[in-house]
């Protein structure tokens, strides 16, 4: 039996939490004294918290003292986890339980690879964690971001996996960037038009088929 590696990253794959992130964040900018938009959140899929709040205090033109940062990344990070608290299994995004279960079915390796430092908690919320708990691999395991690949290196380690025989699920352009330089199969969820430098690109898993995931065990 051909036995891969899947790879999920968490936030915008497997449950949409871009959302609490912006509310976190909008928040934030406007007890500073500004406000950020929908399309300006796109911008910092992917990328860790202290960058993330560098990039806003850019946008609202504010210089903060180092107490005040540290501060306000604190309070952003208790906002975001508030909203976590409320998750439960109808967060999953379309069809990913299909996907997760066929792998389960053929036994192939099912890890995490996320910058999030809340994907065991947010696993447990949505009841996910059994799945991935033998290869979790988040923003506490890793000393370099996407579009370092060290996540994805390490979920294969854990795995015990060769990385050319990973495939890695991705909405971000700095995660497929990462797949790709891990030797990994790119698979983006989202739209060709940012994810263009991805193997395959689906809109969501509704569009994946099991036939698919078949092909790319069988290779």
């Amino acid at each position: 039996m051909n036995k891969k590696g899947f790879i999920f990253d968490l936030d915008g794959v497997i449950v949409d939490t871009a959302k609490y992130h912006y509310l976190a964040w909008k928040t934030l900018a406007n007890e500073l004294g500004f406000d950020i938009t929908p399309e300006q959140n796109e911008q910092l899929k992917g990328v860790s918290r202290i960058r993330s709040l560098e990039i806003i205090l850019d946008w609202g033109n504010k210089t903060l003292s180092e107490d005040e940062f540290m501060k306000y990344m604190a309070e952003k990070n208790d906002n975001y986890l508030s909203h976590i608290a409320q998750m439960d299994a109808g967060e999953i995004l379309p069809d990913v339980p299909k996907i997760l279960d066929y792998l389960q079915e053929t036994q192939q390796g099912i890890a995490l690879g996320s910058a999030s430092k809340n994907a065991r908690k947010i696993l447990q919320k949505v009841g996910l964690h059994d799945i991935f708990k033998n290869a979790i691999v988040d923003g506490n395991d890793v000393s370099k971001a996407k579009p370092d690949p060290e996540v994805f290196l390490i979920a294969a380690q854990k795995l015990n996996i060769e990385p050319t025989n990973c495939i890695v699920f991705e909405d971000s352009v700095a995660g497929v960037t990462a797949a790709n330089t891990a030797g990994m199969i790119s698979i983006g969820i989202g739209s060709k038009e940012t994810l263009g430098h991805a193997d395959y690109i689906f809109n969501d898993f509704t569009e994946i088929q099991t036939l698919f995931i078949q092909e790319l065990i069988n290779r």
